[in-house]
């Protein structure tokens, strides 16, 4: 098995396992242009989603460099009334997984 699909196999099974957990909505994967390249939502929510948090991860990543050069983001949660939001970015892609904080 060659590594890309090695690395293939394991987001898959990284996904699957993620949507098992109790008050997943639902994630996304967006790539380091920010565009979406695995969904479990429908087109517009999911554009709507990928281009706003890919923004504020980015923001937030230049904040935490901006206060200390040496350190980086390594995760992004936000929580609001409705849902509960968290960012995991990587160097060639972002994963965005929303849930109900209440469930």
């Amino acid at each position: 098995m060659t590594l890309s699909c090695q690395v293939a196999v394991e987001a898959e099974e990284t996904l699957k396992r993620i949507k098992t957990h109790r008050g997943v909505i639902g994630t996304i994967v967006v790539n380091a242009e920010g565009i979406p390249i695995r969904t479990t939502f429908d087109n517009s929510t999911t554009v709507q989603y990928a281009g706003l948090l890919q923004q504020l991860t980015m923001k937030a990543r230049s904040t935490i460099r901006d206060i200390d050069p040496q350190n980086d983001l390594t995760f992004l949660r936000i929580r609001s009334r409705k849902h509960e939001i968290m960012v995991a970015p990587e160097n060639e892609f972002l994963l965005i997984v929303i849930q109900n904080p209440s469930e």
